[in-house]
């Protein structure tokens, strides 16, 4: 199941994405040794909220969650994967941050993440972003009505499999619109030609999580007293992620600019 949105909906949801997206822009800037995950997080809520949007994260609790998110920035950085807390942690030299922001605008959400390498970052490091970013934009590139959830997953997956990385399995995409989270679930992993078909009016926030793990059995991750995931083993992981439109033209990347 999917809600559709019209193209007026696409429209103000593209809007709502440019404005995420230069946010972004402007934490990506500020992400450097030194710089305090708080900080980060800080900066994201002034910069929502004097776009006239809301931050999507502050106070959102998810499915099983124990408590609402008590921050506006999901800032995670090396071995945690996601849903990290911003806190008076100082970015070092070397280290991997996920920065993943999600804002409301006009009654609609969009959602976006970026891994950026702090300072110099290893070989493998750089490889792992690389391999990341470059998944999510072949699972994008095609993305037209007629393929299928499946073929996302598939593509994901098998593109860090060829490069030996593992996919995060249990962590996932979603679909997006006048609710953060809505279905479908949009799995990183899966078969060509499965799975629900993609239409023209899905709006899909798509989200490639890969890491350096030598396990890749679904269950490479756990759940940390925070609240956030991170690799059982430790390894650098890394997160990209867009909102995308599927229209009759083809895939309308609405968080990019």
């Amino acid at each position: 199941m999917a809600f559709l949105k019209s193209l007026g909906e696409i429209e103000l949801m593209a809007e709502a994405g440019q404005i995420l997206a230069r946010v972004i822009r402007e934490l990506v800037e500020h992400a450097k040794i030194g710089t305090t995950t708080n900080f980060l997080d800080k900066l994201s809520f002034e910069l929502i909220e004097s776009n006239k949007a809301k931050p999507a994260f502050l106070g959102y609790r998810p499915a099983g969650a124990k408590r609402p998110f008590p921050k506006t920035l999901c800032a995670s950085v090396n071995e945690v994967v996601v849903h990290g807390l911003p806190s008076d942690y100082c970015l070092q030299n070397g280290d991997l941050l996920k920065i993943d922001l999600g804002l409301e605008y006009q009654g609609f959400f969009v959602d976006s993440a970026i891994t950026v390498g702090v300072g110099r970052i290893s070989r493998k490091a750089r490889k792992l972003i690389e391999v990341t970013r470059n998944s999510l934009d072949l699972a994008i590139k095609n993305l037209s009505p007629g393929l299928t959830l499946g073929d996302i997953g598939y593509t994901i997956e098998n593109y860090a499999r060829k490069n030996k990385f593992s996919i995060i399995r249990s962590l996932t995409g979603h679909g997006i619109g006048r609710q953060l989270h809505e279905e479908p679930t949009v799995l990183n992993f899966g078969k060509p030609n499965t799975g629900l078909e993609l239409v023209p009016g899905m709006v899909l926030a798509i989200e490639p999580m890969i890491s350096l793990s030598n396990l890749d059995n679904g269950c490479n991750i756990q759940e940390l007293k925070d609240g956030s995931y991170a690799t059982k083993d430790k390894s650098l992981s890394a997160h990209f992620e867009h909102t995308v439109a599927i229209t009759e033209a083809g895939p309308r990347v609405l968080t990019r600019l």
